[in-house]
């Protein structure tokens, strides 16, 4: 039998220089965008919406 499964791997490390003042006090990832969501949110709907349910955050 096949497997299917899909692994997706989210790259989120990194010093964040170009947004110092937005990552002084909170990690690149989980800044906010547009009011409601958070950088982190977008790739991660992106896994969800094409059917991959194992994501791994590389931090």
């Amino acid at each position: 039998m096949r497997s299917n499964a899909m692994v997706a791997m989210i790259l989120a490390g990194g010093r964040g220089s170009r947004l110092h003042d937005l990552t002084k006090k909170v990690a690149k990832p989980a800044v906010h965008f547009g009011g409601k969501y958070r950088i982190i949110d977008f790739p991660l709907s992106n896994c969800a919406n094409s059917g991959i349910n194992t994501v791994g955050v590389l931090t």
